[in-house]
Order: structure tokens, then sequence, then C-alpha cells
């Protein structure tokens, strides 16, 4: 860039959060110019579950049909018990809210970010543009790459993740270890994989897991769980994190059809990798209030560890509280997200 020329607006990142408020600028015809730091799009943690409101706002971006189009729209949450291998909770998916019925997919990250890509002006995104440090000059921003180079910006716009650059340059806290740990995967099924439009859930024994079909052919997966000093070994290849995710499911009381149905997915996902990392939370949240289980529409709530526990209540262990997992994201419930967070796991 030309020492005298200046971008109007400039956004850190091309996730979701950078390739929809790109979006939404042109939309209202505003140009930006968005720094990716990778060479390509990425598309870690495979998917995510949307609720009524993120499609309110894929809507106005002009993509949210295209997104319906390719994804199932779930009807039903079945909870599972993995001390006692019953449906501990049924919650029907087709209430109807203030606005109309309430909406509820898992989104593959890829095609969502594919898609916002395609809607964007040619040029918009600036692939291997890492920025390393930010200054200022007057009003303008100077944007200081990896290769050398300087933008002048009258605007920055931070949309660059967990380890943010722009949010360390303007001071704030960095995030925090929730104390979890998530690992996921996507399964395609060429032929079908046999789901129905519902979620699936398997909760305790020290761990929360999941099942969401996001279309006929492809499913996603989740687990997440309290990882101590005895589990560092699963971290060091996709085959080992198999194996422990499969020794902990066996371990418990999972329904026949849900134990088989992730071992398939298991065997086929080993072939694509899977991913695993430690959970954050936003800086100054208290992982206790964070990891306890939250209200399904202000009404119920998801069982506990142990379904024998009172509901609303946190069973005892030795004196000292037990965390109750997390219910899966995009449920409707009150807890604070992680900053930088974009798939749950």
């Amino acid at each position: 860039m030309e020492r005298g020329d200046v971008e109007g607006i400039v956004i850190a990142g091309a996730g979701l959060a950078g390739l929809a408020t790109a979006l939404g600028l042109h939309r209202k015809g505003v140009r930006s110019l968005v720094l990716e730091s990778s060479a390509t799009l990425r598309a870690s943690g495979f998917a995510f579950t949307t609720w009524t409101n993120a499609f309110r706002a894929l809507d106005a971006l002009g993509v949210g049909d295209k997104i319906r189009e390719h994804h199932l729209l779930y009807e039903r949450l079945v909870t599972f018990s993995a001390s006692t291998g019953e449906a501990a909770a049924k919650v029907s998916l087709k209430m109807q809210g203030k606005s109309g019925p309430h909406e509820i997919r898992c989104v593959k990250r890829n095609f969502l970010l594919e898609t916002l890509e395609n809607e964007l002006p040619e040029g918009t995104i600036r692939y291997s543009s890492k920025i390393v440090s930010i200054e200022e000059e007057g009003e303008l921003k100077l944007l200081h790459l990896a290769d050398g180079s300087t933008i002048r910006a009258k605007a920055l716009i931070g949309c660059d993740g967990v380890n943010s650059v722009v949010a360390k340059w303007l001071g704030l806290p960095k995030p925090i270890l929730s104390g979890r740990s998530a690992t996921r995967g996507l399964a395609e099924y060429p032929a079908g994989h046999g789901f129905g439009p519902e979620i699936l859930q398997f909760i305790g024994q020290g761990f929360r897991s999941g099942v969401l079909p996001c279309s006929d052919t492809s499913v996603y997966w989740n687990y997440t769980w309290y990882p101590s000093p005895d589990d560092e070994d699963a971290e060091e290849s996709v085959a080992k994190m198999r194996s422990y995710v499969m020794a902990r499911l066996r371990a418990a009381k999972i329904p026949a059809e849900g134990r088989g149905a992730r071992r398939d997915r298991a065997e086929r996902d080993e072939r694509r990798g899977v991913l695993s990392a430690e959970v954050p939370v936003a800086a100054g949240a208290r992982p206790g209030k964070h990891q306890q289980g939250q209200r399904l529409r202000g009404r119920r709530r998801l069982p506990p560890d142990d379904a024998r526990a009172r509901p609303g209540r946190l069973r005892r262990s030795g004196g000292r509280r037990r965390p109750r997992p997390v219910p899966e994201r995009g449920i409707r419930h009150r807890r604070r997200q992680a900053r930088g967070h974009q798939d749950g796991p």
C-alpha cells in the first residue's frame, strides 16, 4: 500500500464474525477490507448449533435460506443419563416463541464460511495477512503485518479470535480456561445416517457428549470432559483420542444405539481427523458458575451427573460441590459465552 492510501474499515479475521461483519457492511453499501492470517478459509470446529436469533441474523445478511436448504431442522432434544442409560429429559424444539416458531439447526462451519465469502465482492478478503502489531497515527491505525507491510486504516474491527491481537492492543484481559476440554468431529454417510431430526445428549460419569445430525448425510459429534493428568496421552494422536473417548463411553451406561453409532462415527472420522482443545471462558468469569447446569426456557434443568439427584440441585462429593456439565450450546439457556470461542463442543 502506498503511503497516501488509507483504508476506511479494516476487519481483523476472516472467521464467522469477520465475514458476517463485512457482508453486513456490504449490504449497506460500505466497503471493508478483511485481513486473514491463514492462506485460506479455516473451518476448525466442524459445526455448531444455531438458534432462532442466529437465523434472523443470517436472513438479514441474505443467506438464511441457503443455509436452511442444506441443514436439518430439529424437532426435539433427548438427554440420556450416562449413569442409568435412561432418557432423563425430552424437550420439544417445536415450541412457539414470541415472534413465531423456534428454529434450531446444526450448521457446518465450512459451508457457512464459504457462503459468506461468495456473497462478498472480489478482493474483500486478503489472505496471508497477519497483523503483528498496531500503532496510532493521529486518528489513523497503523497495522503492521508479518510480511513487513503496513496498512493505514480509519477504523479497525477485531474479529480475530481468542488470541486477538486487537484485544491485546486495546488492553483487554486475557481469557481464562474453564478447566474443561473438548474433542469433536464430523462424520459423512454418503448413503444416509438414519438419525432423526433430533439432538441426542449423554450426560454423566464426568463427561457430556452430543450427537447432532447436520444433514441427511453428515453428523456432528462432540465430547466434553474435565481432564486429569492420566488423560494427557489422549492428546497425542487421533487414534489415541478415539480410543480414550470410546473407552469412556463403554464404561458408562450409554444406550446401545448411541454407543454403536459413536463407534461408527469415530472410525469414519479417523481419516478426516478430529479437533481437541481446552475450553476458554470470558476473562473475569467464574468457572464455577459457568460450569453449573442452566435452565432451559427458564423452566426446567437438564439432569445432573447422577440422574437420581433431585432436579435443580448439585450432588455433593467429599463435602465439595461437583460442577454439573453445561447444556449443549444452541439450546436456549442462560450462561456466559466464551469470548472468541466459536464452536462449542
